[in-house]
């Protein structure tokens, strides 16, 4: 028997004089404790344990303040955390801070009013840190007064310097391997942000726009014939949402399976108002379903263009720039936005002639997920990291992981098989980890930082030699990019491990290699590609190996309408506004209301529930006081001693304890919750509370004692998880005031035999007796003189009567008389009546006259002419008792009252 299990004996230190009288106050009691939480390091790691549990958590990105999903997710890891600090003998659970990046810097533009592009690097820099610690210290007190059990001695920001060192450790690493290269090339944009991305930080939205139908005027066709030569037409028809890209159109396609326009190819072709003749070619990826089956190439629309553009070696013409804005390529057009542009283009081609038609469409376009804005494609120079070599090492590596739920590694696996591009890890941005690199100004070639010096910035720091390695020319340029934040989130296990270069071993080594590879990653279903997929990339190209054994992905809190919470929307909620009416407890009982991985949306009927559970739990709480009040001395029961009503009662405890700790170590929160209150609640409080209090009403009892004792501790164990301040509270008073129960060590089974049939047939009885004094208007301490019980329930016959009353109880194995009889037919018309039609009338007439019978299942109506499947009816039955008495019946009994 497990030592958890056992009642305190008279050395416990807990202070009996503290009555547990009046309701239970959660405004004074969560904040004591959260506090004190904080102020004894109860969390803290500790890194001489024999058995430990590492989790790698998302440091959340420092933009704005928290929010429901920001309260879910944090839960759903302190559920983890707080079940292993029991289960294990430490956890390492740190928190990060994600405050580099695009994100924290659009957060001090909004806040301060202010534009990055007016001031310095490192002068805005400043800025940032100022913006973020504020948010930052804001976060910890949100965090803390959620009763997350972090171990704020591990704490870590993605801009402090030892995070930077190990971001530029990473790139050395990674480029010394051969896995970096820069390259001027075709790139994702985002024109608000001026800014490089990576194919993760688009995602779709669907727009209304015009199809426009454009005459282009054909110069040659296939066979070199001009306009007026042999069958060549004067023009043909190109469809286009983007005619703004005119100006940078270098070729037309068309499908080789595209008999009707298959002469064109080889010809030649005019553009309307830009004059420039591009060459018409047949390529496979043209969709001849849309539009003319005819398209133009622009340099560039989209991942078409840009494929094309590489494969048939063409013409490049930038129409755009970094900032949405047309060039000087785009002739009259030159300095207006591209929607602008669009305008007035499309005008102009109606008055020249050439605009044949503009329809209404609705399409699908890439969006840069920061900011909503429309992404371009153009030729930059930027920093990769290879992926498209290894997508199927990569495919492993997630194999090599646990998921939960299962099905969430279908995500990961479709968006390693869609990807198109290597990773951008380049950013033109301020605010961000610096780029350790400086460029030969004679021959561009690259410098690299010595690890040594790290972390760098070259903008402010000297390169690690006087003259270049290539060509010997002694001045350099500094590198002016910076990282991708994921290029830095990505490496959170190696943060949390301390990983760095060892210069004596010349070798990277972890501080605190105990940590890894981590036992968990949780994080949201919407970053699989962003940073689970990063993660995997960057630590297992570092160590590899895979940087933990399993990922929980958690869904997303939605609006009531299960539309997705948003400021544009006003539908957010703010924990701060739940949280004042209701108390943190309750909130984590919300939060352990559903299937990890699934989408959910918010309803306060969870955290009424959550509210109601704490006040039944601080009042069986209560009970259990008053009923034991020589606690402290009730010792150890031999198992051969405990009435039959306690040791079933344990011993459903232990099925209960086995349970509910499979659900945890499978992150099945929502059914450990669920099984765990209804045990509580009906099983021990409505049940077995009923019997102890009349066992104990005459005086001490020491079966009865020391199972509501074990039973009582063991709940509050296995409830703190959920509920971590009331059953502090509950433990501090009724049993150790020097230990938290959060460090205590988690249930196991006392290995208690019972009649577990009988038992629960017992208690459906005493239920039923209940149920039927409530129904009759008699107090439940009302008593009843004679009751017969036919059902199992050997053994516990002495404690039903006790516990409700009865004077003579009888029990017998075998069933009463009872008449059963069919008492009506329930037809399923939507079955019924496509199979019967103008018939169901007469059926209806024929069972209501009795005219039916029921044969192997089938309902045969009007002897023989309608047949009816077991799926179109259902049979009512009512059940009579014919002997003295009324009876009630319960699941496994009957029960006879007289």
């Amino acid at each position: 028997m497990s030592d958890t299990q056992d009642p305190p004996t008279e050395e416990s230190t807990a202070d009996q004089s503290e009555s547990l009288d009046g309701e239970y106050d959660p405004g004074e009691i969560e904040p004591k404790w959260q506090d004190r939480w904080v102020t004894e390091d109860t969390y803290a790691y500790d890194g001489d344990a024999d058995t430990r549990f590492a989790i790698d958590t998302p440091p959340p990105t420092v933009s704005g303040n928290l929010h429901m999903g920001h309260l879910y997710q944090f839960t759903l890891q302190d559920f983890v955390a707080r079940y292993h600090r029991m289960a294990d003998d430490t956890v390492y659970f740190p928190f990060g801070y994600d405050d580099n990046g695009i994100a924290s810097e659009r957060l001090t533009e909004r806040e301060l009013d202010i534009r990055h592009q007016d001031f310095e690097r490192r002068v805005f820099q400043e800025k940032c840190r100022d913006v973020c610690a504020t948010y930052e210290d804001e976060f910890t007190q949100d965090v803390q007064s959620l009763a997350i059990s972090v171990d704020w001695d591990n704490t870590y920001k993605t801009i402090e310097p030892r995070v930077q060192r190990i971001s530029q450790l990473s790139f050395l690493d990674l480029y010394e391997q051969g896995r970096e290269y820069r390259q001027r090339a075709p790139t994702i944009w985002c024109p608000d942000c001026e800014t490089a991305i990576s194919q993760v930080e688009q995602e779709d939205e669907d727009k209304h726009t015009k199809f426009n139908d454009i005459a282009f005027e054909l110069v040659e066709d296939g066979n070199g014939d001009a306009p007026g030569e042999g069958d060549a037409e004067e023009t043909f028809t190109i469809s286009t949402t983007r005619p703004e890209l005119l100006p940078a159109c270098v070729s037309v396609f068309v499908h080789p399976d595209d008999d009707e326009n298959q002469h064109l190819v080889g010809g030649t072709a005019r553009v309307p108002l830009f004059e420039q003749e591009v060459p018409i070619i047949a390529d496979e990826r043209v969709d001849m379903e849309t539009g003319s089956g005819l398209v133009m190439c622009c340099t560039f629309g989209d991942q078409n263009d840009i494929e094309w553009y590489q494969a048939h070696d063409l013409d490049l013409r930038l129409a755009i720039d970094e900032s949405a804005t047309m060039t000087e390529l785009a002739e009259q057009y030159e300095g207006m936005s591209t929607t602008q542009a669009r305008a007035a283009i499309i005008e102009d081609l109606d008055v020249e002639g050439h605009l044949l038609e503009s329809r209404d469409h609705e399409h699908t376009v890439q969006v840069h997920e920061r900011c909503g804005v429309e992404v371009e494609y153009l030729v930059t120079e930027q920093w990769y990291i290879k992926l498209l070599d290894k997508k199927d090492e990569y495919l492993q590596a997630g194999r090599d992981m646990e998921w939960f739920p299962e099905k969430m590694y279908s995500r990961y696996q479709h968006w390693i098989e869609g990807l198109e591009w290597d990773w951008c890890i380049s950013r033109q941005r301020d605010s961000g980890i610096p780029i350790p690199v400086w460029y030969c100004d004679e021959c561009g070639e690259p410098t690299f930082a010595e690890r040594e010096q790290l972390p760098v910035d070259p903008l402010s720091d000297d390169p690690p030699v006087g003259e270049c390695e290539h060509c010997g020319h002694d001045t350099f340029t500094p590198e002016e990019d910076v990282f991708d934040t994921w290029a830095t989130s990505s490496l959170t296990p190696l943060i949390n491990a301390e990983w760095d270069w060892d210069a004596d071993s010349e070798s990277f080594e972890m501080a605190m290699d105990e940590l890894y590879p981590f036992d968990l990653r949780p994080q949201g279903h919407d970053i699989i590609s962003f940073w689970l997929f990063h993660t995997v990339v960057k630590c297992y190209e570092h160590t590899g190996e895979v940087p933990f054994e399993s990922v929980m992905v958690n869904g997303m809190v939605l609006d009531e309408n299960r539309e997705a919470m948003s400021k544009s929307k006003g539908n957010v909620i703010p924990p701060s506004e739940v949280l004042e009416n209701f108390p943190v407890d309750a909130a984590r009982y919300w939060a352990a209301g559903t299937s990890i991985g699934d989408d959910f949306p918010y309803k306060e009927g969870d955290l009424e529930a959550g509210e109601r559970l704490l006040q039944k739990l601080w009042n069986a709480s209560r009970l259990v006081d008053q009923l034991t009040p020589a606690q402290n001395a009730v010792e150890n029961v031999p198992e051969d001693d405990l009435a039959a009503v306690d040791r079933w009662m344990l011993a459903e405890l232990d099925a209960t304890i086995d349970s509910v700790t499979t659900k945890f170590e499978d992150y099945a929160f929502s059914k450990a919750r669920n099984e765990l209150r209804s045990f509580f609640w009906n099983t021990f409080c409505d049940d077995y509370l009923e019997i102890a209090k009349q066992r104990l009403s005459e005086g001490g009892n020491a079966s009865t004692e020391y199972t509501l004792l074990t039973a009582h501790r063991t709940f509050l164990q296995l409830f703190a998880p959920f509920l971590p301040h009331i059953t502090e509270e509950l433990w501090s008073r009724m049993y150790d005031s020097d230990q938290s129960v959060h460090t205590t060590d988690w249930p196991v089974a006392g290995g208690y035999e019972a009649d577990l049939e009988a038992g629960e047939t017992a208690m459906e009885v005493v239920s039923a007796l209940r149920r039927y004094k409530t129904e009759n208007g008699l107090p439940l301490n009302a008593d009843l003189e004679h009751v017969e019980v036919y059902g199992h329930v050997e053994g516990f016959a002495d404690a039903v009567a006790e516990a409700m009353h009865v004077e003579t109880l009888e029990t017998f194995e075998d069933a009463p008389d009872i008449t059963t009889e069919i008492s009506d037919i329930d037809l399923d018309y939507s079955v019924v009546g496509p199979e019967f039609g103008n018939d169901v009338g007469a059926i209806e007439g024929a069972i209501a006259q009795g005219d039916y019978e029921i044969e192997d299942g089938t309902l045969v109506v009007s002897g023989g002419e309608f047949e009816l499947d077991a799926e179109m009816f259902e049979v009512e039955e009512s059940r009579t008792y014919s002997g003295e008495g009324e009876m009630t019946e319960t699941e496994s009994a009957v029960v006879v009252v007289r």
